[in-house]
């Protein structure tokens, strides 16, 4: 309990969708979005997955007690799905509030409400709730302008108008109709206004009842690491004489009011400055949290927090007093704080050690890409990657932290090692994603020096007995003074070193890539050996490469078994196709895939050096060359997908009839939903009644008929999959859930029944909905009509709708529920127009969530008939519901 408030926390759900209902009566009543604001009521979900309720303690389900105790009764469902059952939850909590202001005024992001304590006078002529002989008449808001209201009128607009024993409460949404906006000291606030008129017999009396409440846009300003607030605590609007006094200010968050000491141990400021409070918060600080988003392929961050200002002041003239409680969610704009990709490796311990971020809490990672291999994270962690995700204790961001071997075969070179790795992450809910990437270089300071390098035989000598008292041959050649600075011949009295490049004339190659160097140390007096040795080691020497428009060049080297081998005598198996170059130890050739005797096998290229040789047996030494083509391969290359766009339909030249399409409650098609109710959640194979209207026209010969209908998981009509509700005017009749025409009966509301449509389809989900976490969306084309004409009136556009159905319809009697995501309907007359009505969205339960209704114009037809019928479907289809799934 939180004064005039009531705070409910609701600790992760993890995803599952929770509905909160109120009790009263022992019945539960489901707080729409549209009663939470008109009985009190606000709640919000953070990035993980936390909720918190705020309710007025004067909310209209709360058991009052002489306006000093009450007690407001919750239900808590968390939805599960076909295999895990609901989970119902009750939450009661008993609030004592008994030191009333003579006004109360809470604003919070969805409804502002007014607490008006009731005369003395007043007191007496009623003695007790109003509906204990006074009744309420008439409601007059002030907008500023004067409009009256019945108290049914105002309740059905979404108003909250009550009497306690000795309070008035007046509650709005926000926005409201009846409200308007008021620049005061610079910070525009929506006010609200009202007079509440009581009679009983001859006697009537009015309370007059107002609130004022801030706008975001105007009141808060941001600066790279500061979020400002400005609250003037002069509410013109609130105050009727000058004659006023401040008693209290207070800040807090999440309405929790704050000390002076955790507001500086959060590093919040507060003052009251000129004609404002005003309130600093860092961005960043404890009380909020950060989102990551995706724009432009960026991953960016915003901050969220809701601070509370509390006001209390006093009117000397009327010796009233006023309590004004705000509650304020602020967003920071996008900040430029992307992640990025640091590496922390020390060479020494022979590990990649790579941070990632900073990141909101609702970035997962899904895969880590290294080379040309993709893992999972949990493949890393096998590996023995270390992949951690470490989170800040104070500022809600994230870090996740890799950790890569040197000796990892995918990662190690010679002294140089190095890694590319391409992170791929998601940002939830929305399921939007990113990747980064980073290239890493390490180079190994403390590896022992090898025998060899890219280039060179290092040799490294120590002297023994005999001191240096010797004669050194390297190859063939002894170690001259002009051959020693060659070789960068070194010595510090205890060894000498040499560094001789593997193409020296004294190495010599056995194979492509292998070379070995003898080395000798001679007695110089005996010339007996003291010391043989030699050094063979691989270097990167590439014989042959084949390019892929099929050039091929290949590299002869004179070989150690060959010794009378002269490299500029070789050829090809074209005799006239010789070196491009050659000397006495190589011969290069450049050549195409289709010259100098090259032959081809499916995806193998060949050809041979050949050389006429006296002193080979044979008197022809061979050598193959090959190259490899691959006809079919595979590669792995990373992607994101972007939805694609709508089509782009011709606006119309000609008048406008607007065609409307809604959602009713059932199959009286007396009470649809209205915009605010949304989402509302149904259950699978539960009925959804359809209505669609043909507005503003009177002409009775005018029809409006369904063309098709059809489904799919996201806005775009031509997207797959798709299913087939209803087919040129038909239901689908491979569906065993058909859609079922309502016949349309005049009555109040409709006056020319031809005008409307109405059907009724089973809630269903697609057969891959397998975590019923996706969308589902709704669209209708809708043709107008020569009603006695029996012809239609346009031509149509746009593309054939009488497509076959694609993918498979899932509809067995589940336990669960699914969510419709949108509804669409485009109306065939001279133009074609795509109407979108909002979006829904799915859950792990099924369930219908309708986001919203809104119009577009269609265009009454002029061009000749196709000669098509209309046709008009009253009859219910028969065919009843079976279990099981199919596909088509």
């Amino acid at each position: 309990c939180l004064g005039n408030l009531m705070h409910v926390d609701v600790g992760p759900h993890e995803g599952e969708l929770l509905e909160v209902s109120a009790v009263i009566d022992n019945s539960s009543i489901l707080l729409t979005p549209s009663l939470a604001s008109q009985c009190g009521f606000s709640m919000k979900t953070d990035q993980l997955g936390n909720t918190v309720i705020f309710a007025s303690i004067q909310n209209c389900f709360a058991e009052n007690a002489g306006d000093k105790t009450f007690t407001t009764t919750l239900n808590l469902r968390l939805n599960g799905n076909q295999v895990v059952e609901d989970e119902l939850y009750q939450v009661a909590e008993t609030c004592h509030y008994a030191n009333w202001a003579s006004r109360e005024i809470i604003c919070d992001h969805n409804y502002m409400e007014a607490s008006k304590c009731r005369v003395t006078r007043l007191d007496e002529l009623i003695k007790g709730p109003v509906g204990s002989g006074f009744r309420t008449i008439t409601v007059v808001f002030f907008t500023p302008e004067e409009r009256l209201m019945s108290m049914t009128e105002a309740q059905e607009r979404g108003y909250g108008i009550t009497s306690t024993p000795s309070r008035l409460v007046v509650r709005s949404p926000r926005p409201a109709p009846e409200t308007y906006t008021e620049t005061v000291a610079g910070v525009p606030m929506t006010v609200l206004k009202t007079s509440t008129i009581f009679e009983k017999k001859w006697l009537a009396t009015q309370i007059d009842a107002a609130a004022a409440c801030p706008i975001l846009e105007g009141s808060v300003s941001f600066t790279q690491n500061t979020i400002t607030w400005y609250l003037p605590w002069h509410i013109d609007p609130l105050i009727s004489s000058g004659q006023f006094k401040l008693l209290e200010v207070h800040m807090g968050v999440d309405g929790q009011r704050l000390d002076a000491a955790e507001m500086a141990a959060r590093q919040y400021s507060m003052s009251v400055s000129g004609a404002y409070v005003i309130i600093e918060i860092p961005i960043g600080a404890v009380g909020g949290y950060y989102k990551s988003h995706v724009q432009d392929e960026q991953c960016l961050l915003s901050y969220t927090i809701e601070p509370m200002i509390e006001l209390h002041w006093s009117d000397e003239t009327t010796h009233e007093d006023t309590r004004y409680k705000v509650l304020l969610p602020i967003t920071t704009p996008l900040l430029s704080q992307p992640p990025q990709v640091a590496d922390y490796t020390v060479p020494e311990e022979r590990v990649f050690k790579v941070m990632l971020g900073p990141l909101g809490f609702n970035v997962a990672l899904v895969n880590i890409t290294l080379s040309s291999e993709v893992l999972s994270v949990a493949d890393c962690n096998a590996r023995g990657f270390n992949v951690l995700e470490h989170i800040s204790p104070n500022s809600s961001l994230k870090v996740f932290t890799l950790q890569v071997p040197f000796t990892d075969p995918k990662q190690m070179g010679h002294t140089v090692y190095f890694s590319y790795l391409a992170f791929d992450l998601l940002v939830l809910p929305e399921l939007t994603p990113f990747s980064l990437t980073a290239y890493l270089e390490a180079t190994s300071e403390d590896m022992v020096l090898p025998d060899c390098d890219l280039q060179n035989f290092h040799v490294f000598v120590k002297y023994g007995t005999s001191g240096s008292n010797f004669e050194t041959v390297v190859g063939k050649q002894v170690l001259t003074s002009d051959l020693a600075e060659q070789y960068s011949f070194a010595e510090n009295g205890t060894h000498f070193s040499l560094q001789v490049p593997y193409s020296s004339p004294n190495a010599v190659e056995p194979s492509f890539i292998r070379s070995r160097l003898r080395v000798v140390l001679k007695n110089p007096e005996t010339s007996t050996n003291i010391k043989e040795f030699s050094l063979a080691c691989n270097f990167p020497s590439r014989l042959i490469e084949c390019f892929p428009n099929g050039t091929i060049t290949a590299l002869a080297v004179k070989l150690e078994s060959v010794p009378s081998l002269n490299p500029s005598h070789l050829t090809l198996r074209d005799p006239t196709c010789g070196p491009s170059f050659s000397d006495e130890r190589y011969a290069y050739f450049v050549f195409t895939a289709n010259t100098c005797g090259t032959t081809r096998k499916v995806c193998m290229l060949t050809n041979t050096f050949l050389m006429q040789a006296g002193t080979s047996s044979s008197g022809k030494l061979i050598l193959k060359i090959s190259c490899y083509y691959n006809i079919n391969t595979t590669n792995t290359v990373g992607f994101h997908t972007k939805p694609g766009m709508s089509e782009q339909l011709p606006e119309s030249p000609k008048s406008e009839l607007p065609v409307a399409m809604r959602l009713a409650l059932d199959d009286s098609y007396s009470v649809f939903h209205k915009l605010e109710d949304y989402p509302v959640t149904k259950y699978l194979q539960q009925p959804l009644y359809f209505e669609v209207e043909l507005m503003e026209s009177k002409e009775p010969d005018l029809s409006v008929e369904l063309e098709n209908c059809w489904a799919t998981t996201n806005a775009d009509g031509a997207s797959q999959p798709r299913w087939n509700l209803i087919i040129d005017g038909c239901a689908n009749s491979v569906d065993p859930y058909q859609a079922v025409y309502h016949p349309v009966w005049v009555n109040a509301r409709v006056q020319n029944p031809s005008h409307f449509k109405r059907f009724e389809v089973q809630m269903f989900a697609f057969h891959d909905q397998d975590n019923l976490s996706g969308q589902l969306f709704i669209h209708c084309d809708v043709v107008t009509c020569h009603a006695n004409k029996n012809q239609l009136a346009g031509s149509r556009g746009g593309r054939s709708q009488s497509r076959p159905a694609i993918g498979r319809r899932r509809g067995t009697p589940w336990t669960g529920r699914q969510s419709i995501a949108g509804l669409t309907q485009r109306r065939t007359t001279t133009h074609m127009h795509k109407h979108s009505y909002g979006q829904f969205r799915d859950t792990n339960q099924p369930k219908l969530h309708v986001f919203g209704l809104w119009e577009e114009a269609g265009v009454p037809g002029e061009n000749p008939s196709t000669g098509r019928t209309c046709k008009l479907h009253t009859e219910r289809s028969q065919v009843g519901p079976e279990p099981g799934t199919f596909s088509l």
